[in-house]
Order: structure tokens, then sequence, then C-alpha cells
């Protein structure tokens, strides 16, 4: 959602400000503001639009001078889009500046109380009133500022990341945290705050991450924390070690496709440090063989494409493993009052670490007593610091909005994590094990394959450029399959797009099937081939086009598809991991071929930090 960057040091802010803006533009916004210090004032330029413009506001931030500011990108809650509502917010005498990421909840309330005592709102937001709630407890403390925000924290109710500068302190940035992502990176030139790794990557490698209701007071050459009471805290850095290459377009035209093409390296870091001497070995996780035998039921827990990882991992944990597995809408799980047993374990899947449902499942799993993994991508996350276990998934930074190499990793960590819970469980033989690696091992040069038949996909977008509605059928694993290609395709095309369990096609949808309407088959799963073909023949009835996904040795398949896609051949269980490929790359030119945008697809984001 919001994104946050503020800098002090010994260069100018607003540059920096606008390049680590830049690299937060993945996570969604309407509008961009900055606030500098300039030696008399702050000073404080904003507007709707792309980052671009403010950019070009500020003539790339050259006419903002000062080495002390703070920046944001909007995603609207309170108040439209607007100037007026765009981030930086100030209090009345402009001497202190706010940039906010979440949802103040009782700020009604709380504006009401400053009504009273005669303040006045330009704005519509829930931010600008932590900008005068910070006037006026500033003045009441006579200008002691740790006094003053732990003053406010104990007042507001909701989620916050906040960024600060005081006028009258002009030598300071000032963070603090509660339920929504904020990090602190330390670097020869001064020092930085940003809502994620890739605003900073470029300027330190050395973070510190705050915790909830934690403060961090930074100078151009120090570092200070306090918990909400005040108190100084120590705190310990972590290196990051993403390539910063990794961040870059790198030549290609979209993030996007360039993270589908680094999928085969996502695949083979993820994969390979876990495979030792024939054997699965995942260290990070920490689960003795008798506490996995004790595992009676697994709940997974995700959004979005997350979810559909899960969807995918349920029929693979329970095929091989035994283990009878639920999945749950992160947005769903607490508000159900889930049942969960003293030997569940309740997996929680999020690219980000910092996606607001997911983390508010993971905690009411805590609550309960019950045992809690996440599979994460970004080291140090806030999901990955409460979870009991953590499996990593090695996939560097993704900025397009659309997962593509995030979603990869996650799916070759449940393969992991099923094949290993179902060798201690004595489902699998050992032959069965190393089978399963081998075709493990050979899915990246699978990928690559069939990325190089990217000219053939294109040629079959091109031509559904204009679709008004695509759907996407299959059984078993091949549902889940459908599900990510129909995500991908709506997410960045806008076409209206759905994914339906082939069999329930007689149940109502079939009637949505019009003449020429395209429908993608998915048909890897060889045991229910028959069953998926006579769907296909039943759609193809009514005039539909059908655009199949198959095995190479399904040619029979050519007979009732009007265009085919072969993977290579694979174990079952990996289906997924090739299958999907045609489907990010469909979805891909199609959205091109419509002149949308594709790494930031309107009204989303990437981290969804606020329910």
């Amino acid at each position: 959602m919001c994104g946050i960057v503020g800098f002090i040091g010994r260069q100018q802010a607003a540059p920096i400000l606008l390049d680590g803006l830049s690299k937060l533009e993945y996570r969604g916004y309407d509008s961009a503001g900055m606030a500098v210090y300039d030696g008399q004032k702050i000073r404080v330029e904003k507007s709707t639009g792309r980052l671009k413009v403010l950019s070009e506001l500020t003539h790339d931030g050259s006419t903002m001078p000062g080495t002390v500011g703070i920046g944001h990108t909007r995603w609207a809650t309170h108040g439209e889009p607007s100037d007026r509502n765009a981030h930086p917010h100030c209090n009345t005498e402009k001497s202190i500046a706010v940039v906010h990421n979440g949802i103040i909840e009782n700020y009604m309330k709380l504006k009401k109380k400053l009504l009273d005592h005669g303040y006045e709102f330009i704005s519509d937001t829930d931010t600008e009133v932590v900008a005068q709630l910070l006037d006026y407890y500033y003045k009441k403390t006579n200008g002691d500022i740790i006094d003053t925000i732990t003053r406010v924290m104990h007042r507001v109710e909701g989620s916050y990341a906040l960024g600060i500068i005081f006028a009258e302190h002009p030598d300071h940035v000032y963070a603090l945290r509660k339920d929504a992502p904020l990090i602190v990176g330390k670097s020869k030139d001064g020092n930085l705050i940003a809502s994620d790794v890739p605003a900073i990557l470029k300027y330190t490698r050395d973070v510190y991450f705050i915790e909830n209701e934690e403060i961090a007071c930074l100078t151009e050459d120090d570092i200070r924390f306090y918990n909400i009471d005040g108190e100084p805290i120590e705190k310990t850095s972590r290196t990051i070690e993403w390539d910063i290459n990794a961040a870059e377009k790198g030549g290609y035209e979209y993030f996007m496709l360039k993270e589908m093409y680094e999928q085969p390296k996502t695949v083979r870091d993820t994969l390979n440090p876990r495979i030792k001497d024939g054997q699965i070995v995942i260290e990070e996780l920490g689960m003795s063989d008798e506490e996995i035998r004790a595992i009676e039921r697994i709940h997974i827990v995700a959004c979005g494409s997350a979810y559909h990882t899960g969807v995918t991992a349920k029929y693979i944990m329970e095929g091989l493993a035994r283990i009878p597995v639920e999945v749950d809408l992160a947005s769903e799980f607490r508000y159900r009052n889930p049942i969960l047993n003293k030997n569940d374990l309740v997996v929680i899947i999020s690219q980000s670490g910092e996606t607001a449902d997911s983390l508010a499942a993971l905690r009411e799993a805590k609550a309960k007593g019950v045992k809690t993994l996440g599979i994460i991508n970004v080291v140090g996350s806030s999901i990955a610091r409460e979870a009991d276990r953590v499996m990593y998934t090695w996939a560097g930074p993704e900025i397009a909005v659309a997962t593509t190499k995030a979603y990869t990793a996650q799916l070759i960590a449940h393969y992991l994590l099923a094949i290993h819970f179902a060798q201690v469980k004595g489902q699998v033989t050992d032959e069965e094990v190393a089978e399963m690696l081998t075709d493990l091992k050979a899915i990246p040069a699978q990928i690559e394959m069939l990325l190089a038949n990217k000219e053939h996909i294109q040629k079959i977008a091109n031509r559904y450029v204009g679709a008004r509605d695509v759907f996407f059928i299959g059984r078993g694993i091949d549902y889940a399959i459908g599900m990510e290609g129909s995500l991908k395709l709506k997410e960045i095309s806008y076409i209206h797009s759905e994914a339906y369990a082939a069999g329930e096609l007689k149940h109502g949808t079939i009637s949505l099937i019009e003449e020429g309407t395209l429908v993608a088959a998915l048909v890897t799963q060889k045991d229910l081939y028959k069953k998926t073909l006579s769907n296909i023949v039943e759609v193809r009835s009514r005039g539909a086009v059908v655009l199949a996904v198959t095995n190479e040795d399904n040619t029979e398949i050519e007979k009732n598809a009007d265009y085919v896609i072969y993977i290579p051949q694979t174990n079952k269980y990996f289906t997924n991991s090739l299958a999907i490929i045609p489907l990010q790359l469909f979805a891909y030119y199609v959205s091109v071929g419509r002149g949308c945008d594709v790494d930031k697809p309107r009204n989303l984001a990437k981290s969804v930090t606020v329910e």
C-alpha cells in the first residue's frame, strides 16, 4: 500500500526521496509528495498522479534543497485522491510534517477533540489528525519529542507506520510503527527509513527492522531506538543479501517480463540449498521428526496468488504425506472462529511477509497456542519474525504487482515440504523420493524451454486482446493452476476472467459460454484426462474456443482444442510449475496488446498492509 521514505545525511534529500519512492511504486498509489527542511522551514510539494508529476514539479528534486526530508506515495483510504489529501500532512504552522501508511481507526474521535481545542483541518485524511495531535502534545510537553510521540502512540488506534520531521529539530528524522512495515537503513552518507528494502538497497544493505510500538530517532551519524514508554532499547542490524540488480529492469520493458525470465534461477536458489546428498534438508524449519509425525492437520492461510499455491499444496500434501489440509483465505480465517487443535500446524504464505490479513491470521493461531510456519520471501519481515518457524523462498525482490517468480518459489517450497513430511511419515520410499528430486532438478531447464516458446503464445494472445470474458477450467491441481492463470489475466489486462472446477460446469457456469468465448483448459493430470476432455467437448459444442495446456504425451487433445500448448513431462504433483508459465506469458502479452501498465495495474498494490 502507501510507500514511505525518509533521509537525513550529507547529501541532498529530495533526489534520494524520489529515487526511493520510485522503488516503491509497485506498492500502488494515487499521489505522491515530499517534505524537506530547507534550512529555514519545512517545504512541502505534492501532487496527484504518477511519481513523474512530482519529479517534474520539483525538477527532479533540485528545487527542494535540504539534507533532511520524508517522502510518500499514497493509496487513498480516507479522502479521495487529490492534492490536498496527498501526503505529507502538516500541523497548522507547518512546523511538523508527517507521512503515514495504515489506518487510524479512532481518527474521528481525535479530530473532534482537536476541533474543540481550536484546530482546523484542510484535508479529509486520518493522517492530518496525527500531525495536529503531534502539535498538541508537542506544546503540552514543552518540545520533548520522544514524550510527544509516545503520547500520540498511546492515543491512536489502528495501524500505522509514520515518518516525522520537526522544523525546530531539523537534525532528526523520527519513525514509528504498529502493524505496518517500516525499516531503518544505515549508510556512510546518512540514514534512511523506508516501507520496504528496495527503496534503500541502492544506499545500504544494513537494515534495522522496527518492531511494533517502537520508535526510531535518526541523525546523519546515529540511530537510536525507544519503546512506547520512551525507554531506550538496543537493536541489531541485519544485512540484506539481495542483488541490487534484481530491483532494476535490466533492459526489459517491464519488471513482470524480467521476473518471469528469472524463474529458473528462482527455482534453483530455493531448491538447491535444500537438497544435500540426495536428501531434503530444510535447516531453518527446525522441526524434529517427532514433531512432524505428531502433525494431525495443516491449515494453509494466504491471500491472492499465495492462496493459489496453498490450494496446490493441499493436493500435494494430502496426496504424498496423507496429512489432512484446509486452505483458508487469510481475510476469512480469523473471522470464522477456526477450530484449531494442539497438534495442528498453521502455515502462513506471504511474499512480503507484511500482508495485513495474513499477519492477523498468524497472530490468531499463535493466540490459540498452535504451531505456526511462515513461507516468506522477505527476510526479517513481520511474519518471518513472529512465526514459530520460517521457510524462506529465495526469489529476491519482486517489483511487478502481478507475482510470477515469488509464486513459483512458493510452489517449490511446498513441494519440498510435502516430500519431506511424507518421507518422515513413511508414506514414500527412498526410490520415490529420488525420482521426485530428479524431476524437481529438471524444472529450471524446463521453464527456460517454455519461456523460449514465447512467440507461439504471443500469437495466440494477440488474437484475444479484445476478449470480453475468458474462462479457465481444470480438475484437481489443474483447477489450482487455472485459478492463478485467471488471476494473472484479470489483474493486468482488466479482462473479466474466472476459473472453475471443470466438473462444476453443468451446475450453472456453462450458461456463460457464448460463440467465440475463450476457454483455457488445463489438462496435466493423466488420471483426469478423459474427465476434463468431456468438459472441453461440452464448451466447444456451445461455441467456445479452447486453448489447452497439457503434457507432451497428450497429443489426442489436438482433435478437441483450437490451440494447444505442451509442457514437458514431470511428476504429476509438479505440473503447476510448468503449466503456469504459458499462462503468465499469455496474460502479459494480452496486457501489453491492450496498452495496460503491466507492472502497476490500476487499483492494485503489491503488498496489502491494511485490512
